[in-house]
């Protein structure tokens, strides 16, 4: 077989994925990474435990992509939650299913995922380069910043694999964009996706619960209604439960303007209860012994209706309830996306072949984040990310094979 020379640009999971595969098939495979270190995003998810993929139905894990997800269904074909699982373990990472579904590694970290990832693609022949920086095109190929000043890389494919643009910090800024827009790619900008929001908490309310979590509670906004828990911050909300609606939030704010978030501070107990139960509480007596009387509420929760129910509505049981299984928390803006978990927007499906190439650049193929895709949190995106790194490194040996 005539070796084929393939640079790889950008060191987390979805570059990583493919220069494992491109070297079992016996390329000269470099991969290349800005920061001093590589896969700085995946040590960081690693420090929650690791949350690598999900166990539910299959079926249903590959709907969880948002619009993308018809075009991302083969690509996750070709390497499932199973494949991930099975792929982890042959690297010594076993793994087990928490309680919510997500799958984990028994360690509960990623670093030793990692080292042993790294240290079989270097026994696989991958060149590992660290502090090398994509800064563009030149005639004989892409241009690098090194510490031993700027480099030219010539090679017969390429894999651009540099994430979205949150958590800049760790590598993931969006600085390729121009580079990419200038050449005729078409990328729809980047918002940020699994992120916090904006609330206009009172000066007492923030000062007093920043940090507080409000457990126990279900959420509802156009995605759906889920149980769950957050946080209240010194300027919004974040937390598990608001990300489930981040997606939905931030585009009716998009298209509408406003948005709000409706929680049920009460899963258990049916409005009729409430109602007759907050009836029975004598009309003297303080809000917050009302409530807790009532409707088995204190702390956050009771600071959350006082906050956001007015005063003429506090004293009538039934519209008390109608808030307590109901309260709209209003968000006016989400958090930066320098904050957010993973953005969404990117490179246009549109612009790609089926083997992850752009159109505009032939030889030039893209992977992970940089796609126009989101997903929740639960291990879909390091799944996606694994996945289409896999998937564009076969498209890289169609290419070399032509």
């Amino acid at each position: 077989m005539n070796q084929k020379r393939v640079a790889i640009i950008g060191g987390g999971p979805a570059g990583l994925a493919a220069a494992e595969l491109l070297a079992l098939s016996g390329h000269a495979v470099t991969v290349y990474d800005a920061m001093p270190t590589f896969g700085r995003k995946f040590l960081l998810a690693g420090k929650s435990g690791l949350n690598i993929t999900h166990s539910e139905d299959y079926a249903r894990f590959a709907t969880r992509f948002g619009a993308a997800s018809t075009r991302l269904r083969p690509v996750l074909d070709a390497f499932t939650p199973d494949d991930i699982r099975h792929w982890a373990a042959g690297l010594g990472t076993e793994t087990f299913v928490g309680s919510s579904g997500r799958v984990f590694p028994t360690v509960m970290k990623a670093s030793p995922l990692l080292r042993a990832w790294l240290r079989r693609l270097e026994n696989q022949g991958v060149t590992l380069r660290t502090r090398h920086r994509w800064i563009g095109f030149a005639e004989e190929g892409y241009v690098f910043e090194t510490p031993d000043g700027r480099s030219v890389v010539q090679c017969d494919a390429a894999l651009l694999a540099l994430g979205g643009a949150s958590w800049p910090r760790l590598g993931s800024d969006g600085s390729w964009v121009p580079l990419l827009s200038e050449r005729g790619v078409e990328i729809d900008s980047f918002r940020p996706a699994n992120c916090g929001f904006v609330v206009g908490w009172s000066a007492n309310f923030s000062e007093r619960f920043a940090g507080e979590p409000v457990k126990s509670v279900t959420a509802t906004s156009e995605a759906g209604t889920f149980p769950g828990e957050f946080v209240i911050t010194a300027s919004g909300i974040e937390g598990s439960l608001v990300y489930a609606h981040a997606a939905s939030l931030r585009d009716r704010l998009r298209s509408h303007g406003s948005a709000a978030l409706a929680l049920d501070l009460a899963p258990g107990r049916p409005i009729e209860r409430l109602i007759r139960d907050l009836q029975r509480q004598d009309t003297k007596s303080s809000f917050s012994n009302r409530l807790r009387k009532g409707a088995g509420l204190d702390g956050v929760k009771t600071a959350l209706l006082r906050e956001l129910v007015p005063d003429r509505e506090r004293t009538d049981s039934e519209r008390l309830a109608g808030m307590i299984k109901a309260l709209p928390i209003p968000v006016l803006d989400t958090r930066p996306i320098g904050e957010a978990i993973s953005s969404a927007g990117g490179i246009r499906w549109s612009g790609i072949d089926q083997g992850l190439m752009l159109k505009a650049l032939p030889g030039t193929f893209v992977a992970g984040e940089m796609l126009d895709w989101e997903a929740p949190t639960g291990g879909y995106l390091l799944t996606a990310c694994l996945a289409t790194g896999r998937a564009a490194a076969r498209g890289i040996e169609a290419w070399l094979l032509r």
